[in-house]
């Protein structure tokens, strides 16, 4: 398995003024195009924002970290996250989530922009709690498209079985469900968040609200947020590139004549040819009359030179 590991000091984080809770930016839809004219996409698969309060100090720990946070183009494959916060269960490090699949992938050009997670047989711990899991999600996971020219689309998925602090639930999409266990603490979970715009999309498969009281390895208080599998894409700028079809060569512009019509300047009679093609022989409208009349006037004048002959002849 391969882990990430954080190391927050706490008296660093309370020189910069850090005991605030950290929420964790939701997974939103915001408007505008992208510049340069390529799509935009980002994903992760669990981010964290979190408050832990010491038992024996008056000092608030914040806990801020992601896994497998990728922006396209990227994919990214770790499976664990491990946090060390001094002061927090004797400076060992805190597995924040263990995943049998970890995954989050990110792609964009200037045809469309898409964003993926995907996590498998996944345990969340928070620190005060090493042996009972926060919640554990058989499979989640959540999906962002963005192309050029449509709407984009955005959908989120929690699969199979959910155990919240150890008691297995049925989430609803209705609204978020509630799991509290005394002398531990409460989580509230929303399943499925998608919002959309024209140019945006953006999914988050499963997002904790949790409120425990662990009173263990010196930790008092534990709030704030967890969001499971997290995707968001933006759409390129400008219409979607187009297709055209090549010309074919060699194909000769090839008009199609008839006998009916007639052009500027020149007239065809039913059935016959534009006097502009006759030209090319020679021929015109007027051309049968003239040798009709030619053909007579020699038949005439050879019957007159045969009755002269012939009375000559007597």
């Amino acid at each position: 398995m391969n882990s990430n590991t954080f190391r927050m000091p706490a008296v660093v984080l309370l020189a910069t003024g850090a005991v605030a809770l950290l929420t964790a930016p939701p997974a939103s839809a915001t408007g505008g195009t992208p510049a340069g004219g390529e799509g935009r996409a980002g994903a992760v698969v669990l981010r964290t924002g979190l408050d832990v309060g010491l038992l024996n100090k008056t000092v608030h720990v914040p806990l801020k970290a992601t896994l497998n946070e990728v922006s396209a183009p990227a994919t990214a494959e770790k499976t664990a996250l491990t946090v060390t916060l001094d002061g927090v269960e004797g400076n060992k490090p805190v597995s924040v989530l263990n995943a049998t699949v970890a995954t989050s992938k990110a792609t964009a050009d200037r045809t469309g922009a898409e964003a993926e997670v995907n996590l498998a047989k996944a345990r969340v711990h928070v620190p005060g709690l090493p042996l009972l899991s926060l919640i554990e999600v058989e499979k989640v996971t959540s999906k962002a498209v963005c192309e050029a020219g449509k709407k984009p689309v955005a959908s989120a998925n929690v699969l199979g079985t959910v155990t919240a602090l150890g008691k297995k639930v049925t989430l609803s999409a209705g609204g978020p469900t509630k799991v509290e266990v005394p002398g531990v603490g409460t989580v509230s979970m929303e399943l499925s968040g998608t919002e959309t715009t024209s140019t945006t999309a953006a999914a988050a498969a499963l997002r904790l609200k949790v409120a425990v009281n662990p009173l263990n390895l010196n930790v008092a208080q534990v709030d704030g947020e967890i969001v499971l599998a997290e995707a968001h894409c933006e759409s390129p700028k400008g219409p979607a590139p187009t297709t055209k079809a090549p010309e074919q060569p060699g194909q000769p512009d090839i008009k199609t004549q008839t006998g009916t019509g007639a052009t500027s300047g020149s007239g065809a009679g039913p059935g016959g040819t534009a006097d502009a093609n006759l030209a090319e022989t020679g021929g015109g409208s007027l051309t049968p009359f003239i040798t009709g009349g030619a053909l007579t006037l020699l038949a005439l004048g050879g019957g007159a030179l045969f009755l002269t002959r012939r009375g000559r002849a007597q």
